[in-house]
This record gives structure tokens, sequence and C-alpha cells, in this order.
């Protein structure tokens, strides 16, 4: 299998990098079809994007993975900054940063916006600004820890599930350390991954998440308000990271929906 060409592309005042990976012969002729792949909060192009790309272009599709705006190796300052803004879409252990910052958490019972949560959040990200000021060389601190060892035992199963993640071979990486700037908290205040989604009707909608994942509500949510064409793929026995790198069985359902509806 060929290396990625590295691309770059401008949007808005920055440039965004990634990589496409070319179709990969031997599987059926996709007629140029493509997927464009978005790595998760705190990662980059090179974890669970990839390996998704790698499995979409041995199936014959372009893959193009790309570094969110502030992430990566895409420019744009705060470093780690996030700011959350179709033929046919799928995801892959979908969750909302927004109703996660609103309410305080994120599991199913943080089901509720909380204002006085997000009025904390709101003055947290008000010190930053003025720590910033006083000293721009600041660093942002990490969203949570990448050292499973570093982890309180008290600590949510999701967090803990994050570090066996990022903090080992499977989604290590040099350019993901989980930083965000608390800037970032009172645009995720404002965002919502899925209170439009009945609008990408009529295309394809697949949402595809573990049955022990944390985060299984959200794809429960979306697909019971989306329109259809939609599908909700339960993988039996599998959380929330670890459909990132174990593809087994999520990876053929990915191909066959993008076969069908590309």
């Amino acid at each position: 299998m060929s290396a990625p060409t590295k691309v770059a592309f401008p949007s808005f005042m920055l440039q965004i990098c990634g990589e496409l990976y070319p179709p990969v012969a031997g599987a059926p002729d996709r007629n140029g079809a493509a997927v464009v792949i978005s790595h998760p909060m705190t990662g980059v192009k090179e974890q669970t994007s990839a390996d998704h790309a790698r499995l979409l272009s041995k199936a014959r599709f372009y893959a193009l993975t790309f570094d969110a705006g502030y992430q990566g190796e895409s420019t744009g300052q705060p470093r780690g900054l996030e700011d959350p803004r179709i033929k046919a879409l799928a995801t892959v252990s979908a969750a909302c940063v927004g109703r996660m910052t609103r309410n305080g958490g994120l599991h199913k019972e943080n089901n509720k916006e909380v204002p006085e949560v997000i009025a904390g959040v709101l003055q947290v990200a008000d010190q930053w600004r003025t720590s910033v000021a006083d000293n721009p060389s600041i660093e942002a601190p990490p969203m949570f820890s990448s050292d499973i060892s570093q982890i309180p035992e008290d600590t949510d199963s999701f967090f803990k599930d994050a570090a066996s993640y990022y903090g080992s071979k499977r989604g290590n990486h040099p350019r993901s350390d989980q930083k965000v700037p608390p800037s970032s908290y009172d645009l995720m205040i404002g965002y919502d991954s899925f209170n439009l989604q009945h609008l990408i009707s009529p295309r394809p909608l697949l949402l595809v998440a573990g049955s022990k994942a944390q985060t299984l509500h959200y794809s429960e949510d979306a697909v019971a308000t989306a329109r259809e064409p939609k599908e909700l793929f339960v993988v039996e026995g599998k959380d929330h990271f670890d459909l990132y790198d174990d593809l087994t069985v999520s990876g053929p359902k990915l191909i066959d929906f993008f076969g069908k509806n590309l």
C-alpha cells in the first residue's frame, strides 16, 4: 500500500493540512468515490482517522484525513483550540462536546443544561484569556491525563479508556497532547452536533457505536430525531475508544455503507 500524499488547503485564514490516501487496486471500482475523515477532539489525523483511511483505501475509495484548524499540522493560534462548526454521512463513536460542556458531563443522565455549569465554564474561559494576556507563553492544560498510571482509581471510566488509547501505542502521537485552551469552552457552549441532523436527509446517515460506550446515547438520540434513510449500528461489547482502532466489525459496515451511497 502506497504512502498517503501530503496536501494542504485554505480555510478562512488558516491552512489545513491533510493526507490523501489513494484507492488500492483489487477491490471493486468505486468510480472515484471519496470519503473525508475528521479526527476526535484532542486527536490528530495520524491516529484513528488514518486507521479508517487505510481501511477505505484498501476498499478502493479515496480517503482524505485532515487536522482541524489550530491542531496537529494545521495552522492557527492558540494551539489546540476547539472551534466546532455532504452525499452520505457516517459517524463512529459520535459525541457532542457542546452538550457535554453545557450539561456538565457526557453520560446519559447528563441530559439537561445546568446553568451553574455554564456560568462556571464561561468564568474559566474568561480567566484563561486574562492569564494569556498576562503571560502569552502560558501552556494550555491537558483535558485529561494520558498516563494511565497517574489516573486516580475513582476517575470516570471514559477518561480511563481515553488514557488507554492515547497513552499507549494504539493512539499515542507527539502532536496529540490532549491540551485544550479554556478559550475553547465558550465556543463549545454554543455548539451542538445533532440539533440539525434532520436536515441531512435525504442523504443517508449511519451512526456506529459500541454497546458499552458511555456515549452510545448520543447516537441513539441522533438516529431517533433524524429522518430516513438512517441507521444505528451497534457493535456488541465495545466501548467508545475500542472502535477507534478495532475496525473488525465496524470496518466492513462502513465499506458497505459508502459503497452503496457514494
